[in-house]
């Protein structure tokens, strides 16, 4: 087994350099707080994270391929990601759009599809940091078993991944 992580974390490593790793953080009995730093400058994060092309690049990390990225960008546009799982399954997520500051921050529903009733509020707030950009995102839970269901489902794993190729499409952003 160690072996075999060991080969993994090589293969991982070998891509770009990351500047970081996620770190997530409960605040509430109905929250999930992820921080993340990239290095790489807001506007060209901001814009691989708003732009569907890109979007489809990075969101599914490893775990397997965004076959769909809709992203109407305005207060009351909505926005859908779907993606086939390397295992063959597919994943939906969709939501609104409540609030944009552009470049800085984007206030979201996000629903689960196929999950039991529940919508998430996450709060994305992109800030200057260090030479490159720090990554705040607040998931609002309806509450606190939804939360505890998101925790335990793998997320974090995944969204390091998502987060690593994130940081190098917006890195090649800035080499284009």
């Amino acid at each position: 087994m160690t072996s075999s992580t060991s080969t993994h974390n090589t293969e991982r490593h070998s891509a770009p350099h990351h500047s970081g790793k996620a770190t997530v953080s409960l605040p509430s009995d109905t929250q999930i707080l992820i921080t993340r730093h990239f290095d790489a400058p807001r506007a060209l994060l901001w814009r691989a994270w708003t732009t569907p092309e890109l979007v489809k690049k990075w969101w599914a990390g490893q775990r397997g391929q965004v076959t769909s990225a809709e992203i109407d960008l305005r207060v009351g546009g909505s926005y859908r990601y779907v993606l086939v799982a390397n295992e063959g399954f597919e994943v939906g997520f969709h939501g609104e759009f409540s609030e944009i500051v552009d470049g800085e921050k984007i206030v979201k529903t996000e629903i689960f599809e196929g999950a039991p009733d529940g919508v998430a509020v996450n709060t994305d707030t992109f800030a200057d940091a260090g030479g490159g950009t720090q990554l705040s995102v607040l998931v609002d839970c309806p509450d606190q078993q939804t939360r505890d269901m998101i925790v335990a489902s793998g997320m974090e794993d995944g969204m390091q991944e998502s987060y690593d190729a994130l940081e190098t499409v917006a890195g090649g952003l800035a080499a284009s």
